[in-house]
């Protein structure tokens, strides 16, 4: 009888240890590719350490950690995000990724972050306001929510209108070096990303007062992944209650464009 239960209690020990290596129970156990431009910080960039970081893979990765799943960070050329969603490369677009003008090409989460886009000069350049863009040329990444409002009628198509030239940049890093160099003179971009660029570079560039609009961030999934969509808004609302959104948003200064609530 000894021997039975000994060995019923080591066949229960295993099969335990087994639900616990598999994630079974309260959690379950898959991989999540989160797609992301590797050069967009402060929300997806790499560090000094060679290391994929920023406000938006933190946030997954804790994500992660309260669903009991592994985090596969997939840096992606921005103009093929789509490709790569619809392909099921990557699970979805989790870089500063606005909802305004594609409310319905996606499944959205819920929005967390409010941002605007502005148009970043040199401090050298004379410019002052949207009348000083006449006749010049203005950078902006390919396939941005910056570059959606300045193609867009009811946007700001006029004041591009107005512009030299509109030239597309694959990454913000190279237009910056652009901008520096006088190859351009001025950048239109998320307010977020044009702060941290601001701030790391010092204080040769500042954003004109005008702002070209306003919008919102979430993370975009594939049309009908509504079961996905609503895990993730799930634990972003449990990270906003238990305060560790807060803290990641103030790690990276952007506390004061937090738009996620609680309930």
């Amino acid at each position: 009888m000894k021997r039975m239960k000994k060995l019923v209690a080591g066949i229960l020990a295993v099969a335990c240890l087994g639900m616990v290596m598999t994630g079974c129970g309260s959690k379950d156990s898959r991989k999540f590719t989160v797609g992301f431009d590797a050069e967009y910080p402060p929300y997806g960039y790499m560090d000094e350490s060679g290391n994929y970081t920023g406000f938006d893979l933190e946030l997954a990765e804790e994500v992660c950690k309260l669903r009991g799943w592994e985090l596969v960070k997939q840096p992606i050329v921005w103009d093929s995000k789509d490709n790569e969603l619809n392909s099921g490369s990557i699970d979805c677009i989790w870089n500063g990724f606005t909802i305004n003008g594609r409310e319905n090409d996606y499944e959205w989460s819920v929005p967390y972050v409010d941002n605007s886009q502005v148009i970043v000069v040199s401090t050298k350049s004379g410019i002052k306001d949207f009348a000083g863009l006449s006749g010049k040329t203005v950078g902006v990444q390919a396939a941005s929510a910056a570059l959606q409002v300045l193609q867009d009628e009811e946007g700001q198509k006029k004041l591009a209108d107005t512009f030299g030239k509109l030239q597309e940049f694959g990454d913000y890093n190279t237009a910056f070096v652009e901008l520096e160099a006088g190859s351009i003179d001025a950048l239109a971009m998320d307010i977020g990303v044009a702060q941290y660029q601001i701030k790391s570079r010092g204080d040769s560039f500042v954003i004109l007062e005008e702002h070209l609009n306003a919008e919102q961030y979430g993370v975009g999934f594939k049309k009908g992944n509504t079961e996905l969509r609503d895990q993730i808004n799930e634990s972003l609302k449990e990270l906003k209650k238990n305060g560790k959104f807060d803290e990641l948003a103030k790690k990276y200064e952007l506390s004061d464009m937090v738009c996620l609530k609680a309930e």
